[in-house]
């Protein structure tokens, strides 16, 4: 072969060495600090950027929950969102937290305002329908509860705030909740909280946190770990570690596993471990976690059905199940080092579902009950779904205090909390 002839092959063999400087490969740049493609993004947040986020929420809901009657002076105006709700109950009580946590008093006063707007209305819409008059809808669910979602989450809320000194008008509406609660609520043979709806004795997985913490807040906590036992035995699904929405007495049917109510239930054993320490409640708030952390999407959220991936992901229960790791990260009940980056995940999605508004996008309307899969997949989300909006408040007050008071660095490009401040932005590597 001629020199002639050797010089294409020469030619190829020499360029790669010459362009090696304009070429990232493996043994010319460190490819694992690539920035990868998030949806989401990846990030430890300021306290200043979810205190942002939280006061835009606030703002506005606050815009459009007018304390008001009409101008008949018989109805409640009428706003965006309900203030006698069951989704607004879960509001009051995050707005507490907000407060508590960030000293932002903004908050407190929201909830507490709006709950004793209510309390003051009561004896006026009672004296009315005692008279036999017809009364706003709205203001029948404060003066004669007929179910636990017109009264148990607004009624823990007063608790709280009753109980914080933070008003002290609050004792005849709290004693008309807890009433029906404690005394009319219809229950099932063994005296667990049960419904008649689809059928006769369905139990719904929903009712843990509509009933029971406000037992607990009340003083009836014996009466309230019964009725969390109760519940676990009918509801939990050990093979999944997770609980069925629904059970009806007499029935081998099907288990869907529906991830707001999933939230209630892990946010009930919550409230409960926050009025004392249970051994129990704990034990079962940890077996829940198990099943519920290997089952978060990447980009940080959990499925409406929480086992079923091909069904979309749903902002509320992810708010939730953020508010839950991280309010357990900092009362001390679990390893931030293990839980922590997840909550942050977790949190990311819930912020970067928040519009400019301040409304919260992607979250489930109201559920009923049922034994199909086809009636969770296809539940339609929407931004004035009340439910996402006290999960938001909450979930960004404990990531605001994880922040504040948890040693969280990216390490090697990846989210890691340590038991100390590390004392440097560089990688760490430790050595034997």
């Amino acid at each position: 072969m001629t020199i002639k002839n050797l010089l294409p092959a020469l030619t190829l063999c020499v360029m790669p060495v010459a362009l090696s400087a304009q070429v990232q490969n493996d043994a010319t740049a460190p490819l694992h600090l690539m920035k990868p493609a998030y949806t989401i993004p990846y990030a430890i947040p300021s306290t200043e950027e979810v205190k942002t986020t939280m006061d835009r929420v606030k703002n506005y809901i606050d815009s459009c929950t007018p304390m008001s009657l009409d101008e008949s002076g018989k109805q409640l105006q009428r706003g965006t969102f309900r203030l006698t709700s069951y989704e607004w109950g879960v509001t009051y009580s995050a707005m507490l937290r907000a407060g508590e946590v960030t000293g932002d008093k903004s908050y407190t006063n929201y909830a507490i305002s709006r709950m004793e707007f209510l309390a003051k209305q009561a004896p006026k819409f009672r004296k009315w329908l005692d008279e036999g008059k017809k009364i706003d809808p709205l203001m029948m669910q404060v003066v004669a509860p007929d179910a636990l979602d017109d009264c148990g989450a607004i009624c823990s809320a007063m608790i709280k705030a009753r109980n914080s000194k933070k008003s002290s008008i609050l004792d005849n509406q709290i004693d008309t909740y807890y009433n029906y609660i404690a005394n009319k609520q219809y229950r099932y043979s063994d005296g667990q909280f049960a419904r008649l709806r689809p059928v006769k004795n369905t139990v719904w997985l929903d009712d843990m946190f509509m009933g029971i913490p406000a037992l607990a807040y009340h003083g009836e906590y014996d009466e309230a770990l019964r009725q969390f036992k109760l519940f676990h035995d009918k509801m939990w699904v050990p093979q999944k570690h997770l609980y069925r929405h629904g059970w009806v007495e007499g029935e081998n049917h099907p288990s869907f596993f529906w991830g707001r109510a999933n939230g209630w239930a892990l946010l009930t054993a919550c409230e409960l471990l926050d009025v004392r320490e249970s051994a129990l409640i704990m034990n079962y708030f940890k077996e829940h976690l198990s099943g519920l952390m290997p089952l978060q999407h990447h980009d940080g959220a959990w499925h409406q059905l929480l086992d079923r991936n091909d069904t979309y992901l749903e902002t509320s229960c992810t708010a939730i199940y953020c508010y839950c790791i991280a309010h357990a990260i900092n009362k001390g009940w679990i390893d931030p080092e293990t839980y922590g980056a997840q909550a942050i995940l977790a949190w990311n999605y819930v912020n970067a579902h928040i519009n400019s508004t301040g409304q919260v996008e992607g979250t489930c309307v109201g559920t009923g009950l049922a034994f199909d899969p086809a009636f969770y997949a296809y539940r339609p989300v929407n931004n004035f779904a009340a439910h996402g909006y006290g999960p938001v408040i909450w979930a960004a007050s404990e990531i605001y205090q994880i922040i504040n008071t948890q040693h969280i660095k990216m390490n090697d490009s990846a989210i890691h909390f340590y038991p100390e401040d590390p004392g440097t932005d560089e990688p760490i590597f430790y050595v034997k």
